[in-house]
C-alpha cells in the first residue's frame, strides 16, 4: 500500500512539473507574441531619411498617381489621393480625400485626412516636410523618373506596408515584362518623344520616365543629344532642323489636355517647316497621343502595361 501510495505521489509530482512547464511556455510565446506586434520597423526613403513606424499605417495619403496604385496594389488604401482626371488603377482610390498634386500641395486639406503618413515627391515637395511633420504626421519621398525609380518606389512602400512578399510579386513582374522585350528586340526604331500642352511642346529626354519606357520597349530617342532645359532638366526644346535630319519613324506626344486637340497644334506648328512632310513618321501617318494613365505621369505599378503598349506603337 505504502508503495502505490509513493508511486500516486510521485506522478501527481511529475504532472504538476509538466503542467507548469506548460503554462510557463504558454505565457512566454504570449509575451513574445506581443513583443513582435509593439516592434518598431524603419524605413528609408528617396532622400536616405530614416522614419520609423511602430505599427503599419493605416491612414495614408499620396500626391502622385503611381504613388496611389503602388498602395492599392500592396493591399492598402488611402484616406487622401491626388487630384486628376487620369483613372487610377484602382477605383476604390476614387473615394480618398483629394489634397492636391505634387506642383499644388493642399496642406489644410491633408491636415483634414488625418494621415499618419503623407507620400511625397522628393525633389519638388522636400519644402513641405517640416510642415507637415508639425502637424505630427511622418513624410516618406519618392520619386518615379525611371523605371528603376518605379521598382524602388514598390520596394519602399511594400516596407512601409510590411507586405515585402506582394512587392517582390510586383517587382517580378516589370522584371519579367523587360527580360521579354529584350529578348524580342529587333532593330532600334528612332523616335521623338512630345510632351504637349496648349501652346508648349518640348522633347522629352532618355533621362525622362517616357524616355526611360521608350528605350527599354526598343526605341532609340532622336533627342538624347538635345541640351535640356534648365527648369525642365528632362526634357529639351524641339529643334525642327534636327528633327527632319534625324529622320524619325515614329512621333508619341504626352498629354493631360484634350489629346486631338493638342496633336493638330502639335502638327501645325510643326508644318511651318517645309521639311516636315519629308520625315518618315509623317508621311506614315506615325503620330500618336499616348494614354495619359500610361504616359502623363507616373503609373506606378501600371508601368508593366506602359512598357507593352510602347513596344507595340514601336513595332506595329
Amino acid at each position: 500500500m505504502l508503495k502505490w501510495r509513493s508511486l500516486l505521489l510521485t506522478m501527481l509530482v511529475i504532472c504538476s512539473l509538466i503542467l507548469s512547464a506548460c503554462g510557463a511556455s504558454s505565457s512566454s510565446e504570449q509575451q513574445a507574441s506581443s513583443t513582435s506586434q509593439g516592434e518598431q520597423y524603419s524605413i528609408t526613403d528617396f532622400n536616405s531619411r530614416t522614419i520609423t513606424f511602430h505599427d503599419v499605417p493605416e491612414r495614408i495619403a499620396a500626391l502622385s498617381i503611381g504613388e496611389t496604385n503602388i498602395i492599392y496594389s500592396l493591399g492598402g488604401k488611402l484616406v487622401g489621393r491626388p487630384g486628376t482626371d487620369v483613372p487610377f488603377q484602382w477605383e476604390e482610390a476614387n473615394e480618398a480625400q483629394v489634397i492636391g498634386t505634387t506642383h499644388d500641395v493642399d496642406l489644410e486639406k491633408i491636415a483634414v485626412t488625418k494621415a499618419q503618413v503623407v507620400l511625397m515627391h522628393n525633389i519638388m515637395n522636400e519644402k513641405d516636410v517640416s510642415k507637415l511633420e508639425n502637424l505630427g504626421m511622418k513624410v516618406v519621398l519618392s520619386s518615379g523618373n525611371s523605371v528603376e525609380d518605379i521598382t524602388r518606389q514598390i520596394q519602399l512602400l511594400g516596407d512601409l506596408l510590411q507586405n515585402s512578399a506582394k512587392a517582390s510579386e510586383l517587382i517580378a513582374e516589370i522584371d519579367q515584362k523587360i527580360s521579354q522585350l529584350a529578348a524580342n528586340q529587333g532593330e532600334a526604331v528612332p523616335a521623338l518623344l512630345v510632351y504637349g500642352a496648349p501652346g508648349t511642346f518640348m522633347a522629352a529626354l532618355p533621362s525622362s520616365l517616357a524616355g526611360d519606357i521608350l528605350t527599354l520597349a526598343g526605341g532609340t530617342n532622336i533627342a538624347a543629344s538635345y541640351p535640356q532645359l534648365s527648369s525642365y532638366p528632362q526634357y529639351a526644346a524641339l529643334d525642327m532642323e534636327r528633327i527632319v535630319e534625324s529622320n524619325p519613324q515614329a512621333i508619341f506626344i504626352m498629354t493631360h489636355a484634350d489629346p486631338e486637340d493638342v496633336r493638330e497644334q502639335f502638327i501645325a506648328e510643326m508644318e511651318s517647316s517645309n521639311a516636315w512632310s519629308s520625315i518618315d513618321a509623317v508621311k506614315n501617318g506615325r503620330i500618336e497621343v499616348l494614354p495619359a494613365e500610361l504616359f502623363g505621369s507616373n503609373p506606378g505599378t501600371r508601368i508593366v502595361e506602359s512598357l507593352d503598349y510602347m513596344y507595340s506603337a514601336l513595332h506595329p
